[in-house]
């Protein structure tokens, strides 16, 4: 079986992550510009509103609405990067590609027949920026091996994972770069975390029936 890089890279990661590794085991992605030594987690807030540097992204899906705090504050060429995607129309009609119900959901990638959409250049890996893949935040994918390679694909951490923070300078260690926390249906992620799977040629742990995102949209 032939697996996508990307797919590759995550596998490694859930490997890690089944031996109870903690933040100091080797790890696949993360992304950020402003180097920042201190650890920050972004607070969710309830309120939904027009602030600058925390947009608001509303994540329509056949299995109902995931809203998302983007944060473009400790990360805001990745921010950015997702918007353009988002205000071009990119999402719709791609699926979530890969689901493992104890660490992530991952999508944005592929149309509902798998197959690759073209993406733009990849963007700066941010993940220096202190912030955690903590349960809830949303992060970018990435290959392995290439720090600064993330494009279009985004995933949801379904619980803490350390092993994707940042820990030092190396392809291995850079981490997977945080731009988001699901402020409101997590519910929905948990559902599609729940969906039953198979490995189906270039791809594994696909659901069985394509979990679509039907729309991905920037609110007021």
């Amino acid at each position: 079986m032939r697996w996508d890089a990307q797919q590759i890279g995550i596998a490694l990661l859930l490997s890690v992550v089944s031996l109870g590794c903690g933040a100091s085991e080797s790890s696949p992605p993360v992304a950020s510009i402003k180097g920042s030594s201190g650890e920050t987690n972004l607070a969710p807030r309830a309120e939904q509103t027009a602030d600058p540097l925390y947009p608001v992204v509303e994540i329509e899906t056949s299995l109902g609405k995931i809203t998302v705090k983007l944060d473009r504050e400790h990360a805001p060429g990745t921010v950015n990067n997702f918007l353009n995607y988002v205000n071009s129309g990119f999402y719709s009609g791609t699926v979530f590609h890969y689901v493992d119900s104890g660490t992530m959901i991952l999508g944005g990638g592929y149309s509902t027949d798998l197959k690759t959409r073209p993406v733009s250049s990849a963007i700066r890996n941010e993940a220096h920026n202190g912030v955690k893949n903590q349960r809830g935040t949303l992060a970018m994918s990435r290959l392995p091996d290439v720090i600064d390679s993330a494009t279009s694909q985004f995933f949801v951490n379904l619980a803490d994972n350390p092993s994707l923070d940042h820990r030092d300078q190396t392809a291995d260690g850079y981490g997977y770069c945080v731009f988001g926390q699901v402020v409101a249906g997590m519910e929905v992620v948990e559902q599609i975390a729940q969906a039953k799977v198979r490995d189906s040629g270039d791809f594994m742990s696909t659901p069985v029936k394509p979990i679509v995102i039907q729309a991905i949209t920037e609110l007021d």
